[in-house]
């Protein structure tokens, strides 16, 4: 069985198209992470009436990619025997591309990567920066040749339970550390698709937060490299430190969400105790 994990912050008018998308495939369970909102996404995904839906709310946020990793430890912990990530924001109709996904996960891939860039296109200066990095280090893991530009930084993706397995919770919460971890325990990683950014349809951000973004995915990519490399887990290049949004990542709460997992989550489990986290199943739902 095979689970879709959602973060959202903020997606009211988007979570739910996004839900709707993934409900109409064959997914075992679609966990939207919903975290530090201050509209009504929480309310519109409630207001969904499908006993697959197994929203997990935090009243904080959790900082970028880490609902990735909490999403991922609820579905290692419920026997996933896969996870596919799709973000809140991304409302395209590219249902054809998510079944490539799961058909890929079926077939024994451990790493399912989308190309989102196809097409060669006139690229800004911040865009054309992050996937220089990008690819330096798919190249420096010699995954260039098959990959090219993709990387679990950006769009859909699936990764196998194998692969959950074997990375840590942490990594999973910095998507190019994924994939040095699988290279690293030569596990299967492929392009299964692609998809053109634009037809994801994700809102464009502020320019501010578009950089701190692009100076996070920077750096995850940079901690990845030393990984490969065996030299630690610096974030700096030259002079530069690369911290983007990651010191805002809340790796405590992320820990204390696995130890919650290993410890609460079995069969019959109907939901979390409240607190900083709370776990909210959906209406109709058994756990």
């Amino acid at each position: 069985m095979y689970f879709a994990v959602v973060p959202a912050q903020n997606e009211a008018g988007r979570i739910g198209i996004v839900l709707a998308n993934l409900l109409r495939l064959s997914f075992h369970s679609v966990i939207p992470v919903i975290n530090g909102c201050t509209d009504a996404t929480l309310q519109e995904v409630l207001a969904i009436r499908d006993s697959r839906l197994k929203p997990i709310y935090f009243t904080e946020s959790l900082g970028i990619d880490v609902p990735r990793a909490v999403g991922a430890c609820y579905a290692l912990c419920k026997g996933a025997q896969g996870v596919v990530f799709v973000d809140g924001d991304m409302t395209g109709d590219f249902q054809s591309h998510l079944a490539c996904i799961l058909g890929a996960l079926g077939q024994g891939i451990d790493l399912a990567l989308v190309n989102c860039y196809p097409y060669i296109t006139n690229r800004q200066k911040l865009a054309a920066t992050v996937l220089h990095f990008r690819g330096r280090l798919n190249r420096e893991l010699g995954l260039f040749k098959d990959l090219g530009l993709a990387s679990p930084t950006h769009g859909p993706h699936g990764v196998s339970r194998k692969l959950l397995e074997l990375v840590s919770v942490q990594d999973l919460a910095a998507p190019p550390m994924v994939l040095a971890s699988a290279k690293k325990n030569n596990l299967n990683i492929k392009v299964v698709t692609s998809i053109p950014h634009s037809l994801l349809s994700s809102p464009v951000r502020q320019r501010g937060h578009a950089r701190k973004v692009a100076h996070t995915i920077i750096g995850d990519c940079l901690q990845a490299l030393a990984f490969a490399r065996d030299t630690g887990m610096s974030r700096t290049f030259g002079k530069h430190c690369f911290d983007g949004y990651n010191s805002c990542r809340r790796f405590d709460l992320l820990s204390n969400w696995q130890y919650r997992c290993a410890a609460l989550l079995g069969p019959g489990t109907t939901g979390l105790p409240a607190g900083n986290l709370t776990g909210f199943p959906g209406p109709g739902t058994s756990g």
